[in-house]
């Protein structure tokens, strides 16, 4: 597998918010892939369990864990921001709209998710056309379903396309299925 940190222009720093059991293993599968991550959670005992399992990985990582006790601290420098909340409205809106304020303008939003609408989340940030979400297991070996709004950037939903590929994920495009009810901020072009 190509290292994902030489391989030029694109996502190399990961923000993960959510350090439970799923943010953990994602965070480690992207560290043992090459990124460098940052993980955040609000739970202290959460973040030295990642740190724990990151030093007993059996394989080497040739990327890079690290801690933070605050949104603002994981995304700093972050390329591509996901966040492990939640599956349900509110705290979706929540941790856009706390990525979307301390976020650098490049960093992609992804976030997993089973029931919402992406066009819905995407309209709420000023970045509408950087959000994209993904459902199936990201920890996890297989296929994922990469989901997109009206309006994304086709050079960054290949950047996004490629970071889950080289977590050795089978990715599925497709545009956003579900139907959106929010609508705020999203321009439509035409």
């Amino acid at each position: 597998m190509q290292n994902p940190v030489s391989s030029g222009p694109g996502i190399k720093k990961i923000a993960v918010i959510g350090a439970g059991r799923t943010g953990r293993r994602f965070a480690l599968v992207c560290a043992a892939a090459g990124f460098d991550v940052v993980l955040e959670d609000v739970m202290p005992a959460n973040l030295r369990r990642a740190q724990d399992e990151y030093f007993s990985l059996e394989v080497e990582a040739v990327g890079t864990l690290s801690v933070a006790s605050t949104v603002e601290d994981a995304v700093a420098r972050a390329d591509l921001a996901i966040d492990f909340v939640p599956d349900e409205l509110e705290s979706k809106l929540e941790i856009f709209s706390l990525l979307d304020r301390m976020a650098p303008p490049r960093c992609v939003f992804l976030t997993p998710t089973e029931v919402l609408s992406i066009t819905d989340l995407a309209s709420c940030v000023y970045r509408p056309e950087r959000c994209f979400a993904v459902r199936g297991d990201l920890a996890r070996e297989g296929k994922l379903r990469l989901i997109h709004p009206e309006g994304f950037l086709g050079e960054v939903f290949l950047q996004v396309e490629r970071f889950l590929q080289a977590l050795g994920r089978d990715v599925v495009v497709e545009a956003d299925p579900d139907a959106p009810i929010l609508m705020k901020n999203l321009v439509k072009t035409g």
